[in-house]
């Protein structure tokens, strides 16, 4: 990959674990607030209708606050789990102040950083709440590597919007023929930001998204041979 300068990356699911972390965040909870909840039934209801969610989410069908209620509640509503809308919200509140106390990254994160940082501008792009993504990025020691932190709520759209990408790049002062995206979702992350006109490499750790002519990688240090 040729005349690259700048390398933005999606924080969760890319290099932040969110599915490793989340179980640490709700096995707190329940642990602390409803002991009777199997953490990893739950975790398997829960995971599949988060990312439904997140989906509505990214294509402004679903609002902040819809998104962190409608999840919990059509989880423990299929978990079989009688809850009321108090106790949803008071869990939906601790599970975002818990989760940046984890710190789980994927495997080879603050190596491939380490070795791309000397060479490239390194940026975050992300869809993520601003209130939790830095306290994220600052606990999992991701800080230091990354010249600008871009999320949807400072741009005023999401990705796949196009603007989210122009905003980044604008603030990174770079030009899209000279930035490549990294990230996790096909939709979201990489035809987003190939429609925008940046180049653009999938994170496809479980290899189960595979598209013709699109880059993939599987773990993070595979990105030593392409850059």
């Amino acid at each position: 990959m040729k005349n690259i300068t700048d390398i933005f990356f999606d924080l969760d699911h890319t290099l932040w674990d969110f599915d490793k972390n989340s179980v640490l965040a709700f096995d707190k909870i329940f642990q602390k607030h409803h002991a009777g909840i199997d953490t990893s039934k739950f975790i398997e209801i829960y995971a599949p209708i988060n990312q439904a969610c997140w989906k509505l989410y990214q294509v402004d069908k679903m609002t902040h606050e819809e998104l962190r209620y409608t999840r919990l509640r059509q989880s423990f509503d299929r978990l079989g789990y009688e809850i009321s809308d108090e106790e949803i919200n008071t869990i939906a509140h601790y599970y975002i102040e818990y989760m940046p106390d984890n710190n789980q990254l994927f495997d080879g994160a603050i190596e491939i950083l380490e070795y791309l940082q000397p060479k490239y501008n390194l940026h975050i792009i992300t869809n993520g709440f601003a209130e939790v993504q830095g306290k994220k990025i600052a606990k999992s020691g991701l800080e230091g590597y990354f010249k600008t932190i871009t999320n949807s709520e400072m741009a005023g759209v999401k990705k796949p919007h196009r603007n989210i990408f122009e905003f980044a790049l604008s603030l990174a002062n770079v030009g899209k023929e000279n930035a490549v995206m990294i990230g996790d979702c096909i939709d979201a992350d990489v035809r987003g930001a190939i429609d925008f006109g940046m180049h653009a490499i999938l994170f496809d750790e479980k290899q189960v998204n595979s598209v013709a002519g699109i880059l993939s990688i599987s773990h993070l240090l595979e990105l030593k041979k392409i850059l």
